[in-house]
């Protein structure tokens, strides 16, 4: 009897679980962590949304199985956000469906569209499931870069020329997590001219459509004309509406892929619970203040955090968009490695950050900081992390402090 299971073998250890034990053993001995690694909204959803959810979980027809696809009503939410956000046309019954979060979505349609063997174009670095969703699948996959520059489409170009069997599937996701990396239309509209000219599918992951700062509203790839031709995007309503542990998720796009995904979905699920797919519908249908009190909100601590980082000695770019900052190393401590380094702040400055390398090779050298707690607890945070830096021979600001 073999030792390992096939699929296990193909999957590396999890080095973000690594520092998340680490992080969990500190708290259960009574430290006090400053926790930036996961991106867990810290805020409660709208209150109209728990009510819709304990008023439609009073009804007693409210809890039997579920629609896999999702209830008519939130696919017909979904389309008319896409409508209102982006200008775009969706038919909820073919170009709509509901998953569980944008992650299981992804992992789903991998299951749906993949067969064993075939190139799947990812970023690196990316959130996992871009990568391991088609490896678990039993698909190669062909690292491209995450940052849009000219360089990405070299790479997409020598991808499509030197690779057997051809890539089928390009996975792109902007905002990125963990990179903070942001597009613009035209870079969709190249994007679609590009995957029509190859025949490739293109899966969109637009997990963070609603924080964007500075006034740069994040585009769709769907608002390119034709781009239903080639492309399905993901979305979730975790950040959007502070939703994260609800499990609430859709595909929209492409009919041939929606259908897939709903072939394969009806054999794994029965779909989320009836009053979570309606309290849903109470977010995308009801006031949306929310949204840009959270925007707000996020975009007040990535400038409480990268100034008092800053002023700690950690100089950190300002993300454009999303719940996350894409931090270098401190040069001096850069040969560390981003995994041991981020083992070293949480045990001697008390903060838990996501080690680079645990998205990808290519992000080796950098740790992502999510702003997920309060503007005190960041400055706080920066004030451990000064402290750690000093101790560590790093020349920290003479004045002001962190």
């Amino acid at each position: 009897m073999s030792e390992e299971f096939y699929r296990m073998k193909r999957l590396p250890p999890y080095v973000i679980a690594e520092v998340n034990a680490m992080r969990a053993a500190a708290r259960a001995a009574g430290e006090d962590i400053i926790d930036l690694g996961m991106g867990n909204p810290d805020l409660p959803p709208p209150d109209h949304v728990i009510a819709k959810l304990c008023e439609v979980a009073q009804k007693p027809s409210a809890h039997g199985y579920s629609q896999s696809m999702g209830i008519p009503g939130l696919r017909k939410a979904q389309a008319n956000y896409y409508g209102r956000r982006f200008g775009v046309d969706l038919d909820p019954e073919t170009e709509v469906v509901v998953t569980m979060g944008s992650k299981e979505g992804l992992a789903s349609l991998a299951t749906a569209i993949t067969a064993p063997g075939d190139v799947v174009l990812a970023p690196n670095p990316s959130y996992p499931i871009h990568m391991f969703g088609f490896i678990i699948a039993g698909a190669t996959i062909r690292s491209v870069p995450t940052t849009p520059d000219e360089h990405y489409w070299q790479s997409l170009e020598r991808a499509m020329a030197f690779t057997v069997p051809r890539p089928s599937i390009l996975v792109v996701g902007y905002p990125s997590n963990p990179t903070a990396e942001t597009v613009d239309l035209a870079f969709y509209e190249r994007l679609v001219a590009w995957a029509k000219e190859n025949n490739v599918w293109v899966l969109s992951d637009l997990a963070y459509s609603e924080l964007y700062y500075d006034g740069n509203p994040t585009p769709s790839i769907l608002q390119v004309p034709g781009a239903k031709d080639v492309a399905v995007e993901f979305t979730s309503l975790s950040k959007t509406y502070s939703m994260a542990g609800w499990r609430i998720g859709f595909a929209v796009g492409n009919r041939k892929l929606i259908a897939a995904l709903k072939r394969v979905k009806s054999y794994l699920d029965y779909g989320a619970f009836t009053p979570i797919q309606a309290a849903a519908c109470a977010a995308l249908n009801g006031p949306q203040d929310i949204v840009q009190k959270n925007r707000e909100l996020y975009h007040k601590r990535r400038d409480v955090m990268v100034e008092a980082f800053g002023r700690a000695g950690w100089d950190i770019p300002a993300p454009r968009a999303s719940m996350f900052a894409w931090a270098p190393l401190p040069p001096a401590l850069k040969d560390m490695g981003s995994l041991e380094f981020s083992k070293q702040l949480l045990t001697h400055a008390k903060v838990a950050v996501a080690p680079g390398v645990g998205y990808g090779e290519d992000g080796e050298g950098y740790v992502r900081i999510a702003m997920v707690e309060n503007e005190q607890r960041l400055r706080q945070a920066a004030r451990n992390i000064k402290q750690y830096l000093k101790s560590m021979g790093v020349n920290t600001p003479a004045k002001g402090a962190a």
